[in-house]
């Protein structure tokens, strides 16, 4: 069974380009010096070095030292982030939030802009204050060995002893994250020093990978001033987007007409079971709602060189979410995802069970803690709530919803007979399924089964991409044929 729904390769190497041809001015110096000047109007220090730091999947830092410090400014990248600015302003707001609500050590806010106030007008930006570090997280719990350009995996040998007090300090980011409660669904918008309001929808990884690699159109998004009062109306939403995704990716969507046809039913039905309401928790729909984020995973965490965390970064995919989002355990727990696992998302599940264990148990600790220094109440604990969301399904509920482009195997192997009852192969049961249908459905799922099977043919380039990525395009464009001439 495949196990997840490719990206239109098309637009992924349209996007890739965009992203590389962008990055390789940074290694001109007349590049450099403006963006260094640009720092040093906010922050003045003697600079002692001014260098690219990394680059990530959606941006490119740069830090420029100082004798008693360094400054980072990062810069989002055309072709990776398809909602630059408004990325950018979520993020300042969650991030200024988090200092204010918690002790989780986040960077601290310098300056923020749009591309028209950046320094060469390269895209929106953040300056915030340099953590120094030891390591990641990632690499604490990766496999030793394990070469760089392979995805990691949890250490299978890794010390009980050394995975708690790592586990540990995980979970009570976790825990601090789920303290502050908010009215509403969305994304955070900072009123003034002291105030913050859910004001604009919540902009999610998924939904900037949709747009970017599953060829949906940006107007099938929520309005930019939507917000979601319940926590079913928000499942589904993101279930609708399921479906919109695979009518509109263009190419590498289905491997066949029964392909498709599996994958629509898969859909529909489990929008269905969002609309029915089963799919979230009657005395959790009304919130209070929840602090999420996306990206929160051991490589945004950093470490001093006594294994203790000193920083949490990246918290652009940053939103109030349903509670059941937090209940939900941890993926990263083993580093890798179910749907990469080699040895398959049943593997996964054995191995991550056993993991989990110990998680709760450090998570209890973390709560117990925090109960007694008055920090916490009983009823805020998050180890019993995870525990049932493993144990009840929930879990692949929420996963599904977050990662669209593994959703259909998720579906069928975790989701479909929890629900629907068991079958005897997962891989065939959308043909039992179909039943569930009505008439117009069915005719709907004929009619995109002609269409998917007629694009099959071409390989057409069909993306949506922000005025920012157009732009570089196009510039990028002109000077090939500037350069031909």
């Amino acid at each position: 069974m495949q196990t997840r729904m490719c990206p239109d390769d098309v637009a992924w190497e349209q996007a890739e380009e965009t992203s590389d041809s962008w990055l390789v001015q940074f290694l001109e110096v007349d590049m450099l010096r403006p963006i260094a000047d640009f720092i040093l109007i906010h922050n003045r220090g003697e600079v002692t070095e001014f260098a690219i730091l990394r680059k990530g999947s959606y941006n490119i830092l740069l830090r420029l030292k100082y004798r008693n410090g360094a400054t980072v400014i990062r810069l989002s990248q055309p072709g990776a982030v398809f909602f630059p600015e408004e990325k950018v302003v979520n993020e300042v707001a969650v991030m200024r939030y988090l200092a204010d609500q918690t002790s989780i050590p986040v960077p601290f806010v310098i300056h923020s802009g749009t591309k028209k106030e950046s320094p060469l007008q390269l895209s929106p930006f953040i300056i915030m204050e340099y953590i120094e570090h030891e390591t990641k997280m990632y690499d604490a719990l990766n496999t030793p060995g394990c070469p760089i350009e392979e995805r990691g995996i949890l250490d299978p040998n890794i010390a009980e002893d050394r995975l708690e007090m790592l586990y540990g300090q995980l979970a009570d980011i976790l825990l601090q994250l789920s303290m502050p409660s908010l009215p509403h669904i969305g994304s955070l918008n900072q009123i003034d020093d002291f105030t913050w309001k859910v004001a604009r929808r919540p902009l999610s990884m998924n939904m900037n990978e949709l747009v970017r690699l599953g060829g949906l159109p940006r107007s099938k998004l929520p309005d930019l001033h939507t917000t979601f009062n319940t926590a079913s109306s928000y499942l589904e939403a993101l279930a609708h987007l399921n479906i919109e995704h695979l009518i509109h990716q263009r190419n590498d969507a289905v491997e066949s007409a029964d392909d498709c046809r599996r994958k629509f039913v898969a859909r529909k039905l489990f929008c269905k079971l969002a609309k029915d309401k089963r799919l979230t928790n009657p005395s959790l729909e009304k919130g209070p709602f929840k602090i999420w984020c996306d990206d929160l995973r051991p490589a945004n965490v950093l470490l001093h060189e006594n294994m203790q965390i000193v920083g949490v970064v990246d918290w652009e995919f940053t939103y109030a979410a349903p509670v059941e989002f937090s209940y939900a355990p941890p993926w990263w727990l083993l580093i890798e995802k179910p749907e990469y696992w080699s040895k398959g998302i049943e593997d996964w599940t054995r191995v991550f069970d056993y993991r989990l264990k110990t998680f709760l148990k450090v998570m209890k600790d973390c709560e117990d803690i925090a109960i007694q220094q008055g920090r916490l109440k009983e009823d805020q604990r998050l180890s019993g709530p995870m525990g049932q969301s493993w144990e009840s399904g929930d879990f692949w509920v929420t996963y599904a919803v977050l990662h669209s482009f593994a959703f259909h195997t998720i579906y069928w192997q975790k989701i479909d007979s929890r629900f629907f009852g068991p079958t005897e192969n997962p891989e065939e049961a959308w043909e039992e399924r179909v039943s569930l249908l009505d008439e117009k459905e069915k005719y709907e799922m004929e009619q995109l089964v002609a269409r998917k099977l007629k694009e099959m043919k071409t390989r057409a380039l069909a993306w949506d991409p922000d005025e920012y990525t157009l732009a570089f395009r196009q510039q990028l464009t002109r000077q090939r044929e500037e350069a031909d001439e």
